[in-house]
């Protein structure tokens, strides 16, 4: 199997990378807080640091239980 070398990764995908995770981290910061979402720091920081199960635990976590929760009021 062949290893990564991450030393080698061009320039533009060290960039991309960054974006995705800012963007990411934005993102679940300000809907987070949008939302009223309890620890909205904390999806933050953890949207920057990983992608993108922090992305995909959130929509299922909060998204979908907070909108189902919402309408049952």
């Amino acid at each position: 199997m062949n290893n990564p070398n991450w030393d080698q990764l061009p320039l533009w995908a060290w960039i991309g990378i960054a974006l995705i995770l800012l963007v990411q981290s934005t993102w679940l910061f300000v809907d987070a807080r949008k939302r009223s979402v309890r620890y909205p720091w904390f999806w933050g920081i953890w949207g920057i640091i990983q992608t993108p199960i922090p992305f995909i635990v959130y929509w299922f976590a909060v998204r979908k239980i907070h909108r189902s929760w919402s309408h049952k009021r």
